[in-house]
């Protein structure tokens, strides 16, 4: 529909409430601008192309969400670890560009149906046979506004009025005709790419910030992860989102909604590599539970336990590594053996239940036993304890892994009936005797077997080949002796809460920060360590934050450039 107030949600989880974020929204009540934040130099503004869930999410709210979308977007590509920063590294080819037009018609044809008419046009026209300028021109610039993010500029306007009509002489149908100058709307660069624009910032002469509009695509894509909604663009209009009070009160509207949640799920599907279950698969003559459901359902438990977590609890980030709490449903139940009820107790649609885990269950170790984690970061038929450990490293620690030398011989690795290497520990160490091998191994390895007691499916076993398997390690100075205590070890580790701040900011931004960031970083790590590590502090610090909205000097981009 075309719903520019919002909000609504398109998604349901079922166990965020609104009462889920009355913590974040008491404290986004009291919150202000920290009059200790020090001064940023900012980076360059950036062009980022729509990834495929913020394109589905606009069209959800401008045209309604039962909408469908059909066709192939253009493949994403991860740069810094986020898809979100790859965006900003991509462009669209000529057969994405066909593809883009295709979906795009099909929407606008919806769009303009007997069923959405109402709800997409503020007028009716005074013949659906003929043009009638005056109505388009009203309902293209309200639709463009939100598709693109800003006002349309008068060139743009009368191109897309000028559009509709002709093509309504052609077809004898004014909405036909209008969709088709919906269509190209929907089609161009000004609604594929979020392209971020500067201006001298009268506050401090000599520096440059985002104008209102840009600002209010920060937050909302940050906070929402979809477009700005009609309040918070007039409040970019009017430069209300240029003073604090202005600020303060949209963050603080935008931070208690419960769309909040949406905007977590989709930073942690985007750090947590989670697009990979799009082409992933498991043998299934070894692990034949593990079906095309399962691998979607392995991430919404993850998603779910996550929303729970750092928005219903507004607990410590650092807990997902030892939460015994989760998620669980009849299938997931089947994967980890854990009994689950096929119908909910009150009769209810959503077959997610909440499970703790008993204090010395072996799963009791948070996210990392998910199947999101070790079913995602093993081979279809086997496990492999360093893509496990290759994960946590770059992945929660921000830390490089090299990729192995080609010429590396992975036979004994890979022979799982290896008769004298009967475990994966066995036969890591037997390969590792190569001196290539050694030092990378050294710092993936140890992480990856303390979670060899679960399969390349999520299951839990106690042996491999008839040897029990043993699951002690260290790292980085810390010992452990099994999955648990390691989920202790990642909790307290400092890379881990180092790299959450920079991923955040990274996926915020678009970008990584800037050498002329670096103090504003350091500021903001340590506010998160002095507010707990709550997630929801660490986004309202940066959105609250004038550095969140700092743009280089042009020239000093100009030079960058050179």
């Amino acid at each position: 529909m075309m719903n520019y107030g919002r909000p609504m949600r398109r998604r349901t989880t079922g166990i965020v409430a609104s009462c889920a974020f009355a913590a974040t929204a008491m404290l986004a009540a009291d919150m202000s601008v920290a009059a200790d934040e020090p001064l940023s130099a900012g980076g360059e503004p950036v062009v980022r192309r729509l990834l495929p869930d913020q394109y589905r999410n606009i069209v959800a709210d401008i045209f309604g969400k039962d909408i469908e979308i059909g066709g192939r977007f253009e493949p994403d590509i991860r740069e810094g670890g986020l898809l979100a920063v790859g965006a900003s590294r991509v462009s669209v080819t000529g057969s994405g560009l066909a593809q883009y037009d295709a979906i795009a018609r099909g929407i606008a044809e919806q769009a303009v149906d007997e069923k959405h008419r109402a709800l997409l046009m503020p007028c009716v026209p005074a013949s659906v046979t003929a043009p009638d300028d005056v109505c388009a021109r009203t309902a293209l610039a309200r639709a463009g506004l939100h598709l693109y993010r800003r006002p349309l500029t008068d060139e743009e306007l009368d191109l897309r009025v000028s559009a509709a009509s002709e093509a309504t002489k052609i077809l004898g149908d004014f909405y036909q005709g209008f969709a088709l100058s919906l269509g190209g709307m929907l089609s161009s660069p000004q609604f594929l790419f979020r392209a971020e624009r500067s201006e001298p910032d009268p506050d401090h002469p000599g520096h440059h910030r985002l104008d209102g509009y840009s600002k209010a695509e920060r937050l909302s894509f940050f906070l929402w992860n979809t477009s700005p909604d009609t309040e918070l663009l007039e409040a970019a209009a009017s430069g209300e989102l240029h003073t604090e009070k202005g600020l303060l009160k949209q963050a603080n509207r935008l931070l208690a909604s419960s769309r909040v949640e949406d905007g977590v799920r989709a930073f942690f599907e985007d750090m947590l590599h989670f697009d990979r279950f799009a082409t992933f698969s498991k043998d299934a003559a070894i692990y034949p539970k593990f079906t095309n459901d399962a691998t979607q359902d392995s991430r919404e438990q993850t998603l779910r336990t996550i929303v729970e977590v750092l928005l219903k609890d507004n607990g410590d980030y650092r807990d997902l590594f030892t939460t015994r709490k989760t998620f669980l449903n009849p299938l997931m139940g089947s994967v980890y053996g854990v009994p689950v009820p096929k119908v909910t107790a009150n009769g209810a649609p959503d077959p997610w239940v909440p499970h703790m885990y008993s204090a010395d269950d072996p799963r009791a170790a948070g996210i990392l036993m998910h199947a999101s984690f070790t079913a995602l970061h093993s081979h279809p038929g086997r496990t492999s304890p360093t893509l496990r450990g290759k994960a946590i490293r770059e992945i929660l620690m921000c830390q490089h892994v090299p990729d192995p030398p080609g010429e590396v011989e992975f036979t004994v690795v890979q022979d799982t009936e290896n008769p004298v290497y009967r475990t994966a520990r066995t036969r890591l160490e037997a390969h590792a005797t190569e001196p290539m091998c050694t030092g990378c191994h050294k710092i993936t390895d140890p992480m990856g077997l303390a979670m060899e007691n679960f399969d390349a499916a999520a299951g839990f076993r106690t042996t491999e080949n008839g040897e029990v398997i043993d699951t002690s390690g260290s790292i980085d100075g810390k010992t452990f002796n099994n999955a648990v205590e390691l989920g202790q070890v990642i909790h307290d580790h400092p890379a881990v809460t180092n790299c959450i701040v920079n991923r955040v900011y990274a996926y915020a931004a678009g970008r990584d920060a800037t050498k002329g960031e670096d103090d504003w970083m350091k500021y903001l790590k340590s506010k998160f360590v002095e507010n707990g590590h709550r997630f929801p502090d660490l986004m309202r610090t940066i959105v609250t934050s004038d550095a969140f909205y700092r743009v280089s000097d042009p020239q000093t981009q100009d030079a960058r450039a050179k």
